[in-house]
């Protein structure tokens, strides 16, 4: 492991980010999904530190990052990235988004444009997360996403009893050993729950298309997408973001499951449309 910086960006009065550092070069922005910490990248900032600057960060109310009652939306995320990575001095930046790290990104877009941007990466997260065509890449029914908004986020318990589900039968397609389950349960849980409410709502009812639509026509983009879904994903963004390329590995979390595959289609897109 390289040595690794920690710190904090203040972002809005009261607010601080946490973030972990490692490595120089052109800057990588790591943001990961709902309700989880830069900690969730660790095998991104071991190996892709050894050519880039990775800079990992926590969003608001997750991870050490401020735990606030208001901006718990993918909207203010998206604001805080951008001064973050301003108040960084990081200059054009290759972001990186994880699940409702996309949404974070196209929120980024939305509110600071793209001028800050060399390329963007999305990890297996559609532009929009439901819809009333059911061919459209989503997270899933309507029934089944108001299913956990209602009756499972309702404690820590029922929250982590989630995160196990999901991280068994979505985010990663082998067995977990007991002590893997636990650091995934346990980044998820630094969340509080209400938070985590708020964020899972706001991301099921946010349309990002717009911002989608700028990012692939200004800015070199490449989706990620799990096996699972790949037919679907890989239709919606030929629609959508007909100019992003499309690769396809692993599970949700193909990132920490098959970290020298994945980098290595990182380090290949920076490489060509960075000047990694």
């Amino acid at each position: 492991m390289p040595e690794t910086k920690m710190g904090y960006v203040t972002v809005a009065p009261g607010v601080e980010l946490f973030y972990r550092e490692a490595g120089s070069g052109t800057p990588l922005v790591l943001v990961p999904g709902w309700t989880f910490s830069s900690e969730i990248f660790i095998r991104q900032l071991e190996m892709l530190s050894d050519s880039y600057r990775v800079i990992a960060i926590d969003p608001r109310s997750q991870g050490r990052s401020t735990k606030t009652a208001v901006g718990n939306s993918y909207g203010i995320h998206g604001h805080d990235l951008g001064v973050a990575i301003e108040e960084l001095g990081l200059g054009q930046v290759v972001l990186v988004g994880w699940s409702t790290g996309c949404l974070e990104s196209f929120a980024m877009v939305r509110a600071h444009g793209v001028q800050r941007l060399k390329g963007f990466i999305g990890i297996d997260m559609s532009p929009k997360a439901l819809s009333s065509d059911s061919s459209d890449w989503v997270e899933g029914t309507i029934e089944e996403m108001a299913e956990v908004s209602t009756d499972i986020l309702g404690s820590a318990e029922r929250q982590r009893e989630f995160v196990e589900f999901y991280a068994r039968e979505v985010m990663v397609q082998r067995e977990l050993t007991e002590e893997e389950l636990a650091w995934i349960t346990g980044i998820s849980l630094q969340t509080p729950t209400w938070v985590a409410s708020a964020l899972w709502g706001n991301a099921m009812l946010a349309n990002y298309l717009k911002a989608a639509a700028v990012m692939d026509e200004e800015v070199p983009s490449l989706y990620v997408v799990a096996e699972h879904w790949a037919d679907t994903a890989k239709q919606f963004l030929q629609q959508h973001m007909p100019r992003t390329a499309v690769e396809v590995l692993g599970g949700h979390m193909m990132f920490w499951e098959h970290p020298k595959a994945f980098n290595r289609i990182v380090d290949t897109f920076v490489r060509r449309h960075a000047g990694g």
